[in-house]
């Protein structure tokens, strides 16, 4: 499939939010709420931790060994979300950059995927129950890759390696992460 292609295939793009003075709010609220009540998974919102300060503020860092996404947010901090990346043979590292944003993206099957599993439907409109691409996508420029969310019969496979090299996440996560960055962030996936 080619890029156009897999972009078409995703559904029309979202509107680009910037980063804004409101950011480090967030993230302070998060730090407040995060010290509070256990709340389940779905309800909680994302961690801040300690980042190595050699990454800049606003790029998303992806580590496949710990199965996390860190959205930097400088002096030495990040939001840490779990996230299940590529099995093996299918993760990948390296620097990309978000390309594109969708709500609500159709996905078509790439190739592989439904090679090896043919009873997938050929499209899979967005907004569906059974739609792996979940509610919101982060198009990356690497072809088909893409941070997206999942199925609620996926969300037991974050914090694994499952994917065919995309980077799943929980929907409500991957709803907070898109809001919080724009066309353009640069991504580097580490080991």
């Amino acid at each position: 499939m080619d890029r156009r292609s897999f972009l078409r295939s995703f559904g029309s793009a979202a509107a680009a939010v910037t980063l804004t003075s409101a950011f480090a709010g967030n993230a302070a609220a998060a730090v407040n709420h995060a010290s509070g009540a256990k709340l389940p998974r779905s309800q909680k919102m994302p961690e801040v931790v300690s980042f190595p300060a050699n990454y800049a503020g606003g790029m998303i860092v992806i580590s496949l060994s710990q199965k996390k996404l860190y959205l930097t947010i400088g002096e030495g901090r990040a939001i840490a979300y779990p996230v299940a990346v590529g099995r093996a043979g299918k993760s990948w590292t390296g620097a990309a950059r978000v390309q594109d944003k969708q709500a609500n993206p159709a996905w078509i099957p790439p190739a592989e995927v439904k090679r090896d599993n043919p009873n997938l439907p050929d499209l899979i409109p967005g907004g569906a129950p059974n739609n792996p691409m979940g509610p919101r996508v982060l198009v990356l420029d690497r072809a088909e890759i893409a941070i997206h969310g999942t199925t609620a019969a996926m969300r037991k496979s974050i914090g694994s390696a499952a994917s065919y090299g995309c980077i799943r996440m929980y929907n409500e996560d991957i709803v907070d992460l898109f809001d919080r960055v724009r066309v353009g962030t640069p991504v580097v996936a580490i080991g």
